[in-house]
């Protein structure tokens, strides 16, 4: 049953993401000035971001299961959805510099939610070095559990309230207006939406794989 539900999720996925892509660059869009056609990049850029936050919010939730339990499968599990969840954030690095550099005319501007990103990454980086400096298992997953649950807290300051105090180049972020129903008008919702959606559950796809891949890696080592 577990299986079938899990083919359902990945094909459900695959025609959605099918959709995003052959929507996406020949749909209808509406013509604004500087945006232009990067605007289709809205169903990659932001939607990488979505995926991301709901990756790593999953595996905070594994954290704090593993400080009740004390379970190693627990973190094992936060682990793999860091993983992917970082994968993702660099894509959203990536799409988003592409977008930068047609609108705003650079791969990388002085952009405080473009510094927060980078910072955050930084953060998880360190994540991984602790993981992979400590040989005691109990004691990896207790410290890389509290520690994932910070930098998830403080990741979102950094990317959610800190651009909307200080002046951003971002939509919606520092007194800059968000899209409006001028920009992101419903035809365009109709592929945002699924956008969101198809790119989630990759994302989700892609980390039962990375923990079944954890498990039989640790069914080796024992």
């Amino acid at each position: 049953m577990e299986t079938v539900k899990r083919q359902y999720w990945k094909i459900l996925s695959i025609i959605l993401l099918i959709y995003t892509v052959y929507a996406g660059f020949n749909g209808q869009v509406p013509r604004q000035p500087i945006l232009n056609e990067t605007i289709r990049n809205l169903y990659f850029h932001v939607t990488m971001w979505f995926t991301m936050i709901f990756l790593l919010g999953t595996s905070v939730y594994h954290s704090i299961q593993y400080l009740r339990k004390s379970d190693l499968k627990s973190d094992l599990i936060s682990s793999a959805y860091v993983e992917v969840g970082m994968v993702f954030a660099i894509l959203g690095l990536i799409t988003g510099s592409v977008w930068a550099k047609f609108t705003w005319g650079d791969w990388w501007t002085n952009d405080p939610k473009l510094n927060s990103v980078a910072i955050g990454l930084l953060i998880y980086l360190a994540y991984s070095l602790v993981r992979s400096s400590m040989p005691d298992e109990m004691q990896k997953a207790r410290i890389s559990s509290v520690y994932n649950i910070f930098a998830f807290v403080i990741f979102m300051v950094l990317i959610w309230i800190l651009p909307r105090m200080t002046d951003s180049l971002h939509p919606g972020n520092g007194g800059n207006p968000a899209f409006s129903k001028m920009d992101l008008d419903n035809r365009m919702r109709m592929v945002f939406y699924p956008a969101i959606i198809g790119w989630t559950l990759l994302g989700f796809w892609i980390a039962q794989l990375r923990i079944r891949i954890k498990n039989i890696e640790q069914q080796n080592e024992l």
